[in-house]
């Protein structure tokens, strides 16, 4: 998930830089913190990892542009007071999922620039027949199956130019648009591996496959996309049946042209190419766990594997692009971040700090049990998704999981955190890096500045319903 966007919208606010006045209240707060946490845990160590990752949270939502400098020091304080040491700092990195993601922004950085996002849009567009409900569901389809595809971002980028586009084109207001393929967006992004880092996050240290993500994540995602479709359809009935007069207004041969020039192919080597090297690579990741059973590899092997021998095969291809696609369409600020993030997450249960949240989770629903347990993660991890970015949400959770899973017996609270951390987003403007790339660019193009009280209207039912339609699905599934 790159995050070069997000980090420019919050560039030039001012909480984003800081003022003497903040840092003296973020440091307020992290005391405060320490000292209650030693009041309830009554050990240095866990409380010194606690405060130290608490302290990257919040400092990330107020310093946005200090979080990497916030990170640094931490995994400084971490190491000088022992504790953790260098080796386990190290090992919590979980290179896995930056070399996977590396491997897979250089793919799509190329796939990008050979005009498939925009021609499969341009398709969805011609096969609505420009009929306006259908029209929207299509588009809410392919913004969410684009996110499974990609990711997030490079998804929300090109749909919501499109959005803009066939607004533009006919004549009608983008804000309720551009927000309803922003709630695709995040639903869909739960449905593979793919659509976000949570997801690769999660299937490498959980041991789900991409197989498992098509056969759970995938169905129960669908149900919460129609709950949002019908959710969509009733909220901006009003602004669809203007749209419907717009396009009976324009001439066949105006909409044919709209349509050419967005699924105009500038270079067809390219296209073809890039296309096939990345569908190449999405059949071999959803059949890396066969593929590993039948060559006795390692588990998860191939699933980092054939992210880096993509990049590397269309590097080879594309030379003279090969440093260009490394430097510009890797999101390095971002990446080195989540590494000291998961290092500070790791620290956790390093120091049995999740041990303790864990057990005080399990005494919360009757000892463990499956049921309560799996709509507690869902929904907690939801709500503070919508305040946080959900890595930092999901990062937190992973080490609390993998000492509830045994408890459990089976992988139904990875999904309830994979929903929720996805899902949650939708509440509120700055709840996914989706929400705020499509602001910055309704912004930028429209000079439109969203406002909470818009927002949060759809953006709860957004949110709150899908979350109810996987808890449900998930409770279901637990009772077969």
């Amino acid at each position: 998930m790159s995050e070069s966007m997000k980090s420019a919208e919050f560039e030039g606010a001012e909480g984003a830089v800081g003022t003497k006045r903040q840092f003296i209240v973020y440091l307020a707060i992290n005391i405060a913190i320490g000292f209650l946490l030693y009041f309830w845990l009554r050990d240095v160590k866990q409380t010194l990892a606690g405060s130290i990752f608490l302290a990257t949270v919040i400092g990330t939502l107020m310093f946005w542009r200090f979080r990497l400098a916030i990170a640094f020091v931490g995994i400084f304080l971490l190491l000088v007071t022992r504790t953790i040491d260098l080796h386990h700092t190290i090992e919590f990195m979980n290179l896995d999922v930056i070399v996977f993601l590396i491997g897979m922004m250089v793919i799509v950085g190329l796939v990008r620039r050979t005009g498939f996002f925009r021609w499969l849009l341009a398709k969805g567009l011609q096969l609505s027949g420009f009929n306006a409900n259908r029209l929207m569901l299509i588009i809410l389809f392919l913004s969410a199956l684009m996110a499974a595809m990609v990711d997030e971002v490079t998804s929300i980028l090109f749909v919501t130019a499109l959005v803009l586009d066939l607004c533009d084109f006919f004549k009608v207001k983008p804000a309720r648009y551009v927000i309803s393929v922003v709630l695709a967006t995040n639903i869909g992004s739960s449905w593979t591996v793919l659509g976000n880092p949570i997801g690769i996050l999660i299937a490498l240290r959980s041991g789900l496959t991409f197989e498992d993500f098509l056969g759970t994540a995938l169905p129960i995602g669908l149900l919460s996309l129609v709950s949002l479709m019908i959710i969509v359809l009733l909220w901006q009935r009003g602004d669809l049946r203007q749209l419907k007069a717009r396009i009976q207004e324009a001439r066949p041969e105006e909409r044919r042209r709209f349509l050419e020039e967005l699924s105009a192919i500038s270079d067809r080597r390219l296209f073809v190419g890039g296309t096939s090297i990345f569908v190449g690579v999405i059949i071999f990741l959803a059949l890396h766990y066969r593929l590993e059973l039948a060559l006795g590899l390692e588990h998860n092997t191939l699933l980092v594997a054939t992210s880096i021998f993509g990049a590397g095969v269309l590097m080879l291809w594309q030379r003279r692009l090969a440093r260009e696609l490394v430097m510009k369409e890797v999101d390095w600020w971002t990446l080195v971040f989540f590494m000291f993030l998961f290092a500070k997450a790791g620290c956790l249960a390093y120091v049995g700090l999740t041990n303790v949240i864990a057990d005080s989770l399990a005494a919360l629903t009757e000892s463990g049990t499956a049921a309560p347990l799996t709509a507690l993660i869902l929904w907690i991890s939801g709500i503070t998704s919508a305040a946080m970015d959900n890595v930092v949400v999901v990062a937190a959770f992973i080490p609390v999981l993998q000492d509830l899973t045994p408890i459990v017996g089976s992988p139904i609270l990875w999904w309830a955190l994979l929903f929720g951390a996805c899902y949650g987003g939708n509440m509120t403007m700055v709840g996914s890096t989706a929400n705020i790339v499509a602001l910055g660019v309704l912004e930028d193009r429209k000079g439109y500045h969203m406002t909470l009280k818009y927002w949060i209207y759809i953006g709860l039912l957004g949110s709150l319903v899908p979350m109810a339609v996987a808890t449900l699905a998930l409770l279901v599934a637990l009772a077969l």
